[in-house]
């Protein structure tokens, strides 16, 4: 039995590091916002009425994840957002999410708002799944 290893000091490679987990911080003692993930789909009359496409309901045929985080007492400045393909990494002074989404996005093309008046943060991803090309046409 031969490893092959490039460098024989190495405990591990890169690979076996499972995505985000440079996010983890166990011993962070901010909360956990609360947050909900919805999902939206762009249609229209051809496919609300008539059927015509193949989308249905499922969030399989979704375009756009949604993800909305309360954040009460909390000023837009004081807001740090990190987005990777499958991490969202958000802290304030007071809370701290990490979460893994459920999808890949595409994490250079996103949008962020904070409305205040609810207190939320609303985050809009575009979901990038190999093959919509095909089955979104």
């Amino acid at each position: 039995f031969q490893v092959k290893s490039e460098n024989r000091k190495t405990i591990w490679n890169t690979e076996e590091v499972p995505e985000g987990s440079e996010f983890d911080d166990t011993w962070d003692p901010r909360e956990q916002p609360e947050y909900q993930i919805l999902f939206k789909q762009c249609v229209g009359t051809e496919d609300v009425f008539f059927g015509m496409s193949r989308k249905d309901p499922s969030t399989a045929c979704c375009e756009d994840m949604v993800i909305k985080i309360k954040l009460p007492e909390t000023k837009y400045a004081d807001i740090t957002l990190d987005i990777q393909d499958k991490v969202l990494d958000l802290r304030t002074p007071k809370k701290k999410l990490l979460l893994h989404l459920p999808y890949c996005v595409d994490s250079k093309n996103g949008k962020a708002r904070f409305l205040s008046e609810e207190e939320t943060l609303e985050v809009t991803l575009r979901v990038s799944r190999k093959f919509d090309f095909i089955n979104f046409l």
